[in-house]
């Protein structure tokens, strides 16, 4: 596991909004908070240092942030703050411009000036990721940045759905993590940000050739993910769709996964789906070819020969062991509030009823 949790039900209900406001003061600019449900509050936040690049996954319920002029003038640790709404929804006015953001929303404030962030009035919750980075390493102008301040910016295509992508499946894989991943992780994390402005700026000559060759390869990633059904996945395919040459395909991937080859990572990621779905109970019905095929392996005895090398196993087996003991889940409370999250999932925030 990476990083330090802080979950508010871990508190005294009657000190648990200071106690959240205190925790955020010390890891944020400063700003003033509060909230309608001061004396009835939940939040969530996990707080992780990735080099010079701090995640921050929280949920909470409806607060306002305000950073005042004189609180600029005391205190300026010269961050761009990037949020990511997966649910819920903030409404920010900051450096003359007012918008209101939605899950799959990106927006982006800067710290040397007053802003004022606050739940719309029918919002219930609060998720999603906040990201900070020093102003330092983005290598534009401030002015230049002012012209995204508090603008909604997607999270749905392009650079921004890479970045949304990484930052969901950092904070739902953080229990998992370890320690030595950080340096990479934060090298990547750094990477896609600034792959991120630059791409809003208009900026990608600005990039270094080793931040555009990481967010080459993420892309490429992505787009090999998005085709994995596809049995015609190949080099000479993914390598036209990106307009580059099939030699420089394979020099990418081996600099950024260790030697792995293109067809070693397809092979491991179709592998990983059919294993994921093997072991879903709502699945279990669905014959294992069939499986397989969804993934883009429509051999049935080469996947049956890959999977038990992967897995130890074959998928038959694998997929009795793996819904031998499943139970029904019990539906959640009704008094939670569902909130929306990158990948269709449902993320609850108790309402403290």
């Amino acid at each position: 596991m990476i990083g330090t949790v802080f979950r508010s039900e871990d508190v005294a209900a009657e000190h648990r909004f200071d106690h959240w406001r205190e925790l955020i003061g010390r890891t944020h600019a400063p700003s003033d908070m509060s909230s309608d449900y001061a004396a009835d509050f939940w939040a969530e936040q996990r707080l992780l240092q990735l080099g010079p690049v701090t995640v921050w996954p929280g949920a909470f319920r409806p607060m306002r942030f305000r950073r005042t002029a004189r609180m600029v003038r005391q205190s300026d640790p010269e961050f761009y703050h990037v949020s990511l709404v997966l649910g819920g929804g903030l409404g920010v006015d900051h450096a003359g411009r007012a918008d209101t953001h939605g899950p799959q929303d990106l927006y982006v404030v800067d710290t040397s000036r007053p802003y004022d962030v606050g739940p719309p009035e029918d919002n219930c919750g609060v998720t999603g990721v906040g990201v900070e980075l020093p102003k330092a390493l983005v290598p534009v102008s401030p002015d230049r940045v002012g012209d995204l301040l508090a603008r909604r910016l997607s999270a749905q295509e392009g650079v921004g759905a890479l970045l949304a992508g990484f930052l969901t499946g950092l904070a739902q894989q953080a229990d998992s993590l370890q320690p030595s991943d950080v340096p990479r992780l934060g090298t990547v994390a750094l990477d896609l940000l600034l792959a991120w402005f630059a791409q809003e700026l208009d900026t990608e000559s600005a990039l270094s050739p080793e931040t555009r060759r990481h967010t080459l390869t993420a892309h490429i990633r992505a787009f090999i993910r998005r085709n994995l059904h596809d049995p015609d996945l190949a080099p000479p395919v993914i390598a036209a769709a990106h307009h580059i040459s099939v030699s420089y395909l394979h020099r990418l991937f081996q600099q950024q996964s260790d030697g792995e080859t293109v067809a070693a990572w397809i092979r491991a990621q179709r592998l990983e789906g059919a294993r994921r779905d093997l072991a879903d109970p709502a699945l279990r019905a669905t014959p294992v070819h069939t499986i397989a095929a969804r993934w883009g392996l429509n051999r049935p005895a080469e996947f049956s020969r890959a999977f038990r090398t992967a897995y130890g196993v074959p998928p038959t087996e694998y997929r009795l062991r793996a819904t031998a003991s499943t139970a029904p889940t019990a539906p959640t409370a009704p008094q939670d509030i569902p909130t929306g999250s990158a990948d269709g999932r449902v993320v609850r925030v108790p309402n403290g009823n």
